[in-house]
């Protein structure tokens, strides 16, 4: 039986995520396998004289590297997963291997083990053992999702919907979880492979491991037809799967998650391009996005974020190593080309120059990586945009503890990108807050992050988000592309979907969690859930 700790200072760290929002709990435990996820939540709803006891709130977490706070517990229990990260098993099926997993199992070292043909295949049978040999005699594969931590654990993309980069050419987690296995919050234990059970219309109907049947009403709401990862997916006649997928903790506790791999691409360069202004860098990027055929990913940093560069390397050891920037430079569009030849790869390249020269720009203001070492050098410059910025709140922050920084993970549709940059810089500029802006601009999905000097600038940077997602809303956007909710951006759910959706989707989760233990706070405001249990 998994212990349950009670929490001390020994175990502070777990009170917090990448958000930099801190919470409390009463009690941790850290379950090795699925048994250890059953035996807590059946014990937490047990007095030690084998009465039944109230259940607490049980907040599930991995890596923590979310930024919604949905990995913070706002009181009672946290069950941390890191323990839980064994390799379970291998299938080949149609060319394809999918990979099973433990939700504990860190996407870096699953890259390693993947690149270098070591994944632990410890107690494996022999068809899975069969299936490892060819893996190894074939093409190296990967999980093409792509976060900026790497790392994140599997369970915890699977729960966001975690997407990143290269969600432009092969979209976010979603489509390759092909499996999982879910702990309700009474023990009970979903067994979901797709394919196997989908919805009628708006109607699922579920059946447990104990022989339990479930049917559910899915919410009405129609999801927008761009990145999102705010709140349940549904649709109608949807894969029953896709339901838990990006649920953000409250429905279940997944235990094991089955994913496809896809072979890496034999050839990856990176383009960076400069530009002088943002103009001709959304222009670049609306031309780019039909004529490149084999990018995989289209990344944006603004003056401000390049300003943060150019004074790290300037002033901080740790940045000396970055390549210089000119002066004259802008902006950045940064564009990898993926395939499976040189040629191909050169061809998008020789694209890539007569698209600038088309929006006015200059070939020559590109840096192009071909080699490891160049990529790495690549790697290392679009990384040290949020944490140059990070270091610089949490200076801030010693000033003034109350602010933090503000992000913004706002999606709109491809024919709305130029009118949500100019909503940007319009609004920023009205509001005289300081900014930097960086992200996903393939998938019209920049981070806008405010960068507040005090409690006045904090409060207006929040009052601002509300304006963003109200106005994304109406150009058909979301208000989360791929950081999922979590506790931070409930509001802007309701502001997105409407407090009739946001109602159905605390019903929905009463009929898998009647105690509203799981995830409380994530999605939607806690009174709302217990307000019909």
């Amino acid at each position: 039986m998994t212990a349950i700790h009670p929490m001390t200072r020994e175990y502070a760290e777990y009170l917090h995520d990448e958000s930099r929002s801190v919470g409390s709990a009463d009690s941790i435990s850290f379950p090795a396998d699925e048994d250890g996820i059953r035996s807590v939540l059946r014990a937490l709803r047990t007095r030690p004289d084998g009465s039944a006891a109230a259940p607490p709130p049980v907040t599930v977490q991995g890596a923590r590297t979310g930024l919604a706070a949905g990995a913070v517990p706002g009181g009672g229990h946290v069950m941390n997963l890191s323990r839980a990260n064994r390799f379970l098993g291998l299938r080949e099926e149609d060319g394809v291997f999918y990979l099973r997993v433990q939700p504990g199992v860190v996407l870096s070292e699953l890259r390693r083990h993947l690149a270098a043909g070591t994944i632990p295949a410890r107690g494996w049978g022999r068809a899975d053992l069969r299936a490892l040999e060819r893996l190894y005699a074939g093409p190296e594969q990967v999980l093409p999702t792509d976060p900026t931590e790497t790392s994140a654990c599997l369970g915890g993309m699977a729960a966001c919907n975690a997407s990143g980069a290269r969600s432009y050419r092969w979209g976010p987690m979603r489509p390759h979880v092909s499996a999982l296995r879910v702990v309700l919050a009474d023990g009970d234990v979903i067994d979901l492979r797709r394919g196997r059970v989908r919805a009628r219309g708006r109607r699922l109907a579920l059946s447990t491991e104990s022989g339990r049947s479930l049917e559910v009403d899915l919410p009405r709401y129609a999801m927008p037809r761009t990145k999102n990862a705010s709140g349940y997916f549904v649709e109608d006649d949807m894969d029953a799967i896709d339901l838990f997928v990006g649920s953000d903790g409250t429905l279940g506790v997944i235990s094991e998650l089955e994913v496809a791999l896809s072979p890496a691409p034999a050839v990856t360069w990176g383009v960076s391009c400069f530009f002088d202004c943002e103009d001709r860098a959304v222009d670049f990027v609306a031309a780019a996005r039909p004529a490149l055929r084999h990018a995989a990913a289209f990344e944006y940093f603004d003056a401000a974020a390049l300003d943060i560069l150019r004074s790290q390397r300037a002033h901080a050891a740790a940045f000396a190593s970055l390549p210089g920037l000119d002066d004259a430079w802008g902006c950045c569009v940064y564009v990898e080309i993926a395939c499976d030849d040189e040629e191909s790869a050169r061809g998008d390249l020789a694209r890539v120059a007569e698209l600038m020269s088309g929006v006015g720009g200059d070939p020559a203001d590109t840096w192009v990586a071909r080699t490891d070492v160049d990529r790495e050098t690549q790697r290392f410059f679009r990384h040290a945009v949020p944490e140059s910025v990070n270091m610089l709140i949490d200076a801030r922050r010693r000033a003034d503890p109350s602010i933090t920084k503000l992000g913004s993970d706002m999606s709109v549709p491809d024919d709305r990108l130029r009118d949500v940059v100019a909503l940007y810089r319009r609004t920023l500029a009205e509001a005289g807050l300081q900014s930097a802006a960086w992200g996903h601009i393939g998938d019209n999905h920049l981070h806008v992050n405010i960068l507040p000097r005090d409690a006045r600038e904090y409060a207006a940077g929040k009052e601002l988000f509300g304006v963003w997602a109200r106005e994304a809303t109406a150009m058909g956007g979301a208000v989360s592309a791929e950081h999922g909710v979590g506790k931070l951006k409930r509001d802007f759910l309701a502001v997105m979907y409407g407090g009739r959706a946001v109602a159905e989707m605390a019903a929905l989760k009463r009929r898998f969690d009647p105690y509203c233990q799981l995830g409380r706070g994530n999605l939607f405001d806690p009174h709302l859930c217990e307000g019909g249990a």
